[in-house]
């Protein structure tokens, strides 16, 4: 009686797994297996070694006089204009363009760091920021359009002076030629993507 029973039980256990898995389930269950060692040394090889769009960060290297323009009440007012200056180098074995500015706003020293690089994993250019004016990283990611010579790169930023948060931002590059390039900035939640809330102009030293 004892045998009979857990005989019954071991059914009604293999029926119950029959029916919770689908054979679609099934056959995707065997499909997912862990690649092996070797498979898996190659895709991180792949993901970390520098490729061309590392490459292309390559053409910021060197001392920029900057020209700045910020509309601090809005795009359709009056800027407020300073200059500043910055030093780019490429860091950690070509992977990424860190950038070193220092300048003024609001007729205050200003300083801060910057780092650009390409994500191979993920297939995007990626980015963040950080000043002496804030004690928050400005993060953002996008894609580059050779044809345009333009990247664009979309983040989030908080605006303590107002209380809002996660708004909605875009960071666009636009290089002119070897020795000026100019870095635009779009508030996309308060005035959207017509008008630049701040225009960077960066000419070669």
């Amino acid at each position: 009686m004892k045998r009979m029973l857990m005989f019954v039980c071991a059914i009604a256990l293999a029926s119950l797994v029959a029916v919770t898995l689908t054979p679609a389930q099934a056959k995707k269950a065997a499909k997912k297996k862990m690649p092996s060692q070797e498979e898996m040394m190659k895709s991180w090889q792949a993901a970390m070694t520098p490729g061309p769009e590392h490459k292309m960060l390559e053409m910021f290297v060197g001392s920029w006089d900057v020209d700045a323009k910020i509309w601090m009440n809005g795009p359709t007012g009056e800027p407020a204009e300073s200059k500043g200056s910055a030093d780019y180098k490429m860091v950690l074995g070509g992977r990424y363009l860190e950038q070193d500015f220092t300048g003024e706003m609001m007729g205050q020293p200003m300083s801060g760091v910057g780092y650009t690089g390409y994500d191979n994993f993920r297939k995007k250019f990626v980015g963040f920021w950080i000043d002496n004016f804030s004690t928050a990283m400005s993060t953002m990611d996008g894609t580059a359009d050779h044809k345009a010579k333009t990247l664009t790169l979309l983040g989030k930023m908080d605006e303590p002076a107002t209380g809002e948060k996660d708004k909605k931002v875009k960071y666009v590059v636009r290089w002119v030629d070897d020795n000026t390039h100019v870095f635009e900035s779009y508030d996309l939640t308060a005035y959207g993507d017509k008008k630049p809330v701040m225009v960077l102009t960066y000419r070669r030293k």
